[in-house]
């Protein structure tokens, strides 16, 4: 039995909403869902697997039917959806009453259900949020009870507020595998339990590749042989990245330095800059102008002003702030701690005086 297990598309987010650019993101998003249905029509798994949060919040019944025309389109490939805490089901959701492709399963209920597929010999197992948060361990208990099929748990969660799983229990229930969601980052729990993470990245610290898990089980007796892989959808949208400047940096300087940062990315590559080390202290970066160099969504200027105390104290001898610089250096403090004072005490010293 070939699968593919996918979470957390969130179908309908606008990523770095207020930006020039969320509108493109937005298609990013339901691109990579459609790249998805994509790869299912050319390879024909077995099942495809959706593990919460197809979509970021309540849907709409024109963004059911989008989605379900999609699934349509792959009449062969069975689907199981749960919901997740975004697209919960509420007692006014379009998900009740919605009526779905025949190759889909959706799980309506809070409690686990399941389905069996003679033909491939697979019952998949799971439940869906009816509310927004789910705080009782529903899953801890759940067997399979026919162990000569291959069974699969659907589930979206695994910490507090958001389903809470005592993960070593359940692996040890005896599922073939645990297809999971919720957290955004890919994670492998064990060859059997896996977190694809979003199949976009939805913001700044969504770093790395996103993509899809795919999948074989192989019944053997009791247990299963199982092969995982991981099909990427995007290389790395988010970039963390650190500048380190010297009291010589200008601000054309450091924009230098972003530009030829984000042109050793990408242009189209979306960015958050720590910059760091000592400036002159006369020098101060003009935040809101750099962020403009290009996909910038966020921008820390962590910069410490290299200030010479030695002409400090000799300018600044008969006043407060050289008998501050006098002060600190008398105590015998950790060199460190003694430069970070000094910083902070003078620019809050020369602050004043302004």
């Amino acid at each position: 039995m070939r699968f593919v297990h996918i979470a957390d598309t969130h179908l309908g987010a606008e990523p770095d909403k207020g930006f020039p650019w969320a509108g493109e993101r937005k298609e990013q998003v339901f691109g990579a869902f459609r790249g998805i249905i994509d790869y299912c029509r050319e390879t024909e798994p077995d099942l495809l697997l959706i593990a919460g949060d197809l979509f970021h919040k309540q849907p709409l019944v024109r963004e059911l039917k989008e989605v379900d025309s999609l699934f349509a389109s792959i009449p062969d490939v069975r689907v199981v959806i749960i919901a997740g805490n975004h697209d919960y089901i509420s007692g006014i959701s379009n998900y009740n009453g919605f009526e779905w492709s025949p190759n889909v399963t959706f799980f309506k209920t809070e409690q686990p259900e399941s389905i069996y597929f003679e033909d491939i010999n697979t019952e998949v197992m799971g439940l869906s949020f009816c509310h927004r948060q789910i705080h009782e361990p529903l899953l801890d208990e759940v067997r399979p009870e026919h162990r000569d099929r291959i069974n699969i748990l659907l589930m979206h969660g695994g910490e507090p507020g958001n389903l809470p799983v005592d993960r070593k229990k359940l692996m040890s229930a005896g599922f073939d595998y645990i297809a999971c969601g919720h957290i955004h980052t890919p994670l492998t729990i064990s060859e059997r339990m896996i977190y694809p993470g979003c199949t976009e990245p939805l913001e700044r610290h969504d770093t790395g590749s996103r993509g899809f898990i795919t999948g074989s089980i192989e019944k053997t007796g009791d247990g299963s042989e199982i092969a995982t892989g991981f099909e990427v959808c995007t290389d790395g949208r988010y970039f963390d990245e650190e500048l380190i400047v010297s009291p010589e940096t200008t601000n054309y300087g450091l924009q230098r330095m972003i530009a030829d940062r984000i042109a050793e990315r990408g242009s189209d590559r979306i960015f958050s800059f720590s910059v760091r080390g000592r400036r002159d202290p006369d020098i101060g970066f003009d935040t809101a102008a750099l962020m403009k160099e290009g996909r910038i969504v966020y921008f820390a200027d962590e910069t410490e002003p290299d200030y010479d105390f030695d002409r400090l104290l000799a300018e600044n001898r008969d006043n407060i702030i050289g008998m501050f610089i006098e002060n600190i250096r008398a105590r015998g403090l950790d060199p460190e701690l003694a430069q970070k004072t000094l910083d902070y005490g003078i620019a809050a010293l020369y602050k004043g005086k302004k």
